[in-house]
């Protein structure tokens, strides 16, 4: 187990947010069409921002989870209930990049200045029945908040 991530949630940074004015957002994505850094944001994106951030500031982080609307328990496949037990956070600082080379057997590496490395941040949500988990990341929870507000959910 890693531990605890801390540091200044200021204005001037905070998870994804590098000091300057552009916003890099790599929360997950299951779009391939995702925004890309720079790129304007919909709701979705800033409403997975304020989950991200405010769950891991809060000091209560139950209470956190209820105001937000996380549901306690989902149905799994075959109707089972199944239970939230775990709220994952993971943290990685991207240092460089590689890929295949042309016309050879090998990786070309590319190793990032420090200016270019930046934060990246995931969540996810576990939960479990008797029978079966089930892991629901940043971008599902996303959707399933959004669903649940369509339907007249509260």
């Amino acid at each position: 187990m890693s531990a605890p991530h801390k540091h200044s949630h200021g204005r001037d940074h905070g998870h994804n947010h590098p000091p300057d004015p552009q916003h890099l957002h790599s929360h997950p994505h299951a779009a391939p069409h995702a925004a890309s850094p720079g790129a304007p944001r919909d709701a979705s994106d800033l409403l997975a921002d304020a989950l991200m951030e405010g769950f891991d500031a809060a000091e209560d982080k139950p209470s956190f989870l209820r105001v937000a609307r996380i549901p306690d328990h989902l149905h799994g496949p075959d109707g089972e209930v199944q239970r939230l037990v775990d709220v994952e956070m993971r943290y990685a600082y991207q240092v460089g990049t590689a890929s295949p080379a042309f016309g050879a057997d090998e990786l070309v590496y590319l190793p990032f200045p420090a200016s270019l490395v930046r934060e990246r941040a995931t969540m996810n949500f576990v939960y479990v029945s008797l029978r079966s988990r089930r892991d629901v990341d940043l971008r599902e929870m996303v959707d399933i908040l959004r669903e649940d507000e369509a339907r007249g959910g509260h």
